[in-house]
């Protein structure tokens, strides 16, 4: 069982093409991650092994972020239909303590050269604390 994961919000109303939605999540993500691993001083202790990654072991007591690592690295993706709702969740993530990485695409592939919030990930967390702000949300 998951004891961490990590929450995505897509924006549902942009209607992207499949591999821009891939990408979006894919830039929130990483972005959330690393901005995690920096604020634990923790971005030296990132290992890679074969076909997985996995963080050092510090005799520190575990966080959300090494549960997540060591137990599976799960990820949830959730919609909302809007850049106001969007930016609500950003802005609860905030006010409770959690990193989250708000994505604003350039838009040259999409979005007609405007620059759009398309996504936000969060930094890996337990799900008491992030349940009370996207546990309403749909699945994507």
């Amino acid at each position: 069982m998951y004891t961490a994961k990590q929450m995505i919000v897509m924006r549902r109303d942009l209607h992207m093409r499949k591999g821009k939605i891939a990408a979006q999540a894919g830039h929130a993500c990483v972005e959330a991650v690393l901005m995690a691993l920096e604020r634990e001083g923790r971005l030296g202790d990132v290992l890679t092994s074969g076909d997985y990654v996995s963080l050092r072991k510090t005799g520190k007591a575990p966080t959300a972020l090494s549960e997540w690592f060591d137990k599976g690295v799960a990820k949830i993706c959730v919609y909302v239909d809007s850049e106001e709702a969007l930016l609500e969740i950003d802005r609860k993530a905030k006010e409770a303590g959690i990193l989250s990485a708000l994505i604003c695409d350039a838009g040259m592939t999409e979005f007609h050269g405007q620059p759009t919030y398309t996504c936000l990930a969060f930094e890996p967390r337990f799900a008491q604390d992030v349940d009370p702000i996207t546990g309403d949300l749909p699945l994507f």
